[in-house]
């Protein structure tokens, strides 16, 4: 008898844990497919040499081709090195945006950082990377 309510606990939760994850997951990922669609003119821009201490700006362009708006939810440079800038308005169909990262040269060498992008169009980020080298 004392071993039957422990189990019977750890069944119980067990069950109840499966059944509301499941439900989430399916409503993810069928309001990102539903919101819109996007294309990126370019996910990698390579910036060959630019000048130690001179910030530069990189221009990510996308084009709303769904039939709804897009919202751009959360943009997220890989460092502190990497600032970004976008809009915060609703992007409508047919129109483009660009998202701006601003990498910050401070020291030589070559580099490779990522953005990571997060709009109502897409169910999972889209990694965005500006390379080059620090002269």
């Amino acid at each position: 008898m004392k071993i039957i309510k422990p189990l019977l606990l750890v069944l119980t939760l067990g069950l109840m844990s499966f059944s509301a994850i499941a439900p989430v997951q399916s409503l993810v990922s069928k309001s990102a497919s539903a919101d819109g669609s996007i294309t990126w003119k370019t996910e990698t821009i390579d910036v060959g040499q630019i000048p130690l201490n001179v910030p530069k700006a990189i221009d990510f362009e996308f084009k709303n081709t769904g039939k709804t708006a897009v919202v751009i939810t959360s943009v997220q440079g890989s460092c502190g090195c990497t600032a970004t800038n976008y809009t915060k308005e609703p992007i409508l169909p047919g129109k483009s945006t660009k998202i701006t990262a601003t990498y910050n040269a401070a020291s030589k060498g070559a580099f490779s950082k990522t953005v990571t992008v997060t709009t109502s169009a897409e169910a999972t980020p889209k990694i965005l990377t500006l390379k080059g080298s620090v002269i």
